[in-house]
């Protein structure tokens, strides 16, 4: 294989934001959660928990809560407003403003007909979903406090609201609240402060439970307006809690950054009524969990860390598999790192800014797997904050280092690089079929822009000095309407690989700008792909992580897999297998001079998810 001079790049201080909401679709399977910076993202948990969206934050976006209905996404927050979200062109569709100050809650009948939201001035605000918008319908009786919580009965005539030391019960057809629940401060606290009802869930016989900021889990009797139960188990907030869908499980997240899991069951063996009795507790984050969603095999939490996590439940799955592992999700399943292999630059993309830098260099020569003396160290050259108040989306660096681009959901911008004098200037005119980008992929040699727009399009764009020319957009089948994620272009200059969230590879002709050829669809989602220099061969690996198979194995695709028998189908499906030792790396690239760049996550970050006698011993320092 060669010797390598291997870059260890570690001053990529990139640090996602804090876990704010989510919720887990069971129609599709899909995970939505929101960060603190605005951004949302969509996992696939069908896929191996596959990030297969994001979409980029806004500074004056706050989200709150997240709510399915159906397959659309809506989102509140405390800038007052209802956002319904283009999960096909990655950006807010519209935004409806509530007139009831900050919004704490969002919640949806099981019906999927009516959004309520809880708002600050005590008004818990329905609307109705249309097919293309949601319409303001009535105001249930207005409260004193802030609504901070919200659940629906599944009948969908009742809805429960956690305020400030009560619970509320409301009837849905006639707006009159029915019961008022007192909730207990606690013994020995103070009289002056009150308790905050963070979570509720209204189960289907009328069993309401509540979490809060007095440490307490409630079970309440729904019909008669009385407590049942109280389970203390922190001394801190309770934030969050979530339900199994048949209702057998349910588990609360505290500021401790502990997850409980209660099961109702009988307490004893002899006994043959049920209880909800507290039965596990989970420890994997170190601050807050604010997001909890409880699927049939799996609880999944997220908080302050910043960190998705999957626990499996080991008695909804089989031990000793894939599927019982631990997950964590630390980083983003998408690259935020370019390299200019030419020029030996790298740009490291941030929500608000980027940056580029030029590697280190070294004239010595050492033993294998050793240190090289540095003669030069990695200097950082320019840092571009984005303009406006929409995050970066995506970004891309030319081979050569001498173009620069980066686009928001509303904006694209293209700047040309001097690396001689460090200079950066803005490219004033672009084509107008440059709108802004999914995602951004130069030629090998500089000479095109390759930029992803709605339905799988991707509009070609040629540069040179004096210029910036509009070529033509590629175009995919027709019905094509998911995002490209991935961008490939052959070393020859003649072919173009995009990959969209429908798990399709289209490959382009550059010198027609037109469709070569489609890949037979494989059933897992592509995380990355290439185009071999001399082959011209399209190498694409896959979210399942299934086996690359042996060199005399035939590939089947899709139409001739569902023709085989079961045990030959699995034999016979294919893709690559990403090992786990290599989770901890960002980006890796080939250079001119053969010598290897690895982008690592932030040491820190490594050391923090080592055992703590691991970590005592080998990083006192």
């Amino acid at each position: 294989m060669g010797e390598f001079k291997v870059h260890r790049v570690r001053f990529f201080d990139y640090m996602p934001s804090a876990i704010r909401a989510m919720v887990f679709s069971t129609r599709t399977e899909r995970l939505a959660l929101a960060r603190a910076d605005g951004a949302l993202e969509i996992f696939n948990f069908s896929d191996n928990y596959f990030q297969e969206k994001v979409l980029p934050g806004h500074d004056g976006r706050a989200v709150e809560a997240l709510c399915w209905v159906g397959p659309r996404l809506f989102s509140a927050g405390l800038n007052g407003e209802i956002t319904e979200y283009d999960l096909e062109n990655l950006r807010p569709r519209y935004t409806v403003e509530a007139y009831g100050g900050p919004i704490w809650t969002i919640s949806v009948n099981s019906q999927g007909t009516l959004l309520a939201v809880g708002c600050e001035d005590g008004t818990v605000k329905m609307f109705e979903v249309l097919k293309e918008r949601i319409q303001f319908q009535r105001n249930l009786d207005r409260q004193k406090g802030r609504i901070i919580s919200l659940s629906w009965h599944p009948s969908g005539t009742l809805i429960a609201a956690g305020m400030m030391d009560m619970i509320r019960i409301f009837d849905a057809e006639t707006g009159r609240a029915t019961h008022r629940l007192l909730v207990d401060r606690g013994a020995g606290a103070s009289k002056s402060k009150e308790v905050v009802v963070w979570s509720i869930a209204f189960l289907s016989d009328h069993t309401i439970i509540s979490s809060d900021s007095a440490g307490k889990v409630q079970i309440w009797d729904g019909l008669n307006g009385t407590l049942i139960r109280t389970h203390l188990i922190t001394k801190w907030d309770v934030l969050a809690l979530s339900v199994s869908q048949d209702e057998s499980s349910l588990v609360a997240g505290t500021s401790e950054g502990t997850v409980v899991q209660f099961q109702f069951i009988s307490s004893t063996v002899d006994r043959l009524d049920k209880d909800w009795v507290r039965t596990r507790t989970f420890k994997n984050h170190s601050h807050d969990v604010r997001a909890l969603a409880h699927t049939e095999t799996a609880v999944v939490s997220g908080g302050m860390d910043t960190q998705l996590v999957v626990r499996p439940l080991l008695d909804k799955v089989e031990k000793n598999t894939r599927e019982s592992a631990m997950r964590k999700v630390s980083f983003p399943h998408r690259s935020l790192v370019c390299c200019a292999k030419k020029a030996g630059l790298l740009l490291f993309q941030f929500p608000d800014h980027l940056e580029l830098w030029r590697l280190g260099e070294s004239d010595g020569y050492g033993k294998l797997g050793g240190s090289l003396p540095v003669k030069r160290g990695p200097e950082k050259l320019i840092q571009l904050k984005r303009k406006g108040e929409d995050h970066i989306c995506c970004s891309a660096l030319s081979p050569c280092g001498g173009w620069l681009a980066y686009s928001t959901v509303t904006s694209f911008r293209l700047y040309r690089l001097q690396n001689g004098s460090i200079s950066i200037c803005k490219v004033s005119k672009l084509p107008k079929d440059l709108l802004p980008a999914h995602q951004l992929c130069f030629s090998t040699n500089s000479s095109k822009l390759f930029a992803s727009s709605s339905n799988s399009s991707v509009v070609v764009v040629a540069l040179n000095e004096l210029e910036c020319k509009y070529l033509g957009t590629l175009k995919a089948k027709y019905g094509c309407r998911q995002p490209v994620h991935q961008l490939s272009a052959s070393d020859n200059g003649k072919w173009l690989a995009t990959a969209n969230t429908d798990c399709e590879v289209h490959v382009y002709n550059l010198d027609k700008l037109k469709l070569h050829c489609t890949v037979p669809v494989y059933g897992s989602c592509p995380t990355a792909m290439a185009i071999h220099p001399t082959t011209s061969n399209l190498v694409v690996v896959h979210a399942d992580q299934q086996p690359l198979p042996e060199a005399k194995n035939v590939l089947y695709n899709q139409m001739a897999l569902r023709s085989l028998p079961e045990p030959d189908r699995v034999l016979h499906s294919h893709g690559f297998k990403i090992c786990k030792d290599f989770q901890h790396l960002l980006c890796v690239s080939l250079l001119e001079d053969h010598s290897l760049v690895v982008v690592e996550r932030p040491l820190l970050d490594i050391v923090s998810q080592l055992p703590a006698p691991v970590r005592q011993k080998k990083f006192a320092t």
